[in-house]
């Protein structure tokens, strides 16, 4: 099951849900949902992906996209901006071993 975790970009103050744990959603509706998250490469990709497995791909990246996705997000400069617990949570199930400065500050 998909839990939450809010992260936010120190940058530009958006903030925004990051995901990790199995994706329901991504396996019902496979590649709309990085579509919809605004990942269009990401989505052509999987749809592509998702054709030639005749939606094997489909299956497999459902335990997979989540994470992948919040992971993403953490690259291009977003933190793990929610309750110290829910990061520290987040942090353990997605292998992140630190966290930026002002990252388990709550929301503001």
């Amino acid at each position: 099951m998909a839990k939450v975790v809010m992260i936010r970009n120190p940058h530009t103050g958006v903030v925004k849900k990051g995901f990790y744990g199995f994706s329901w959603t991504y396996l019902f509706f496979g590649w709309f949902v990085p579509l919809i998250r605004g990942e269009l490469g990401v989505a052509a990709l999987h749809l592509l992906f998702s054709l030639c497995t005749l939606g094997i791909w489909q299956i497999v990246v459902a335990f997979l996209y989540n994470k992948q996705y919040t992971i993403r997000n953490l690259e291009k400069g977003y933190i793990l901006h929610d309750d110290p617990r829910v990061v520290s949570e987040a942090q353990w199930r997605l292998g992140v071993t630190e966290v930026a400065r002002g990252a388990s500050g709550g929301a503001s």
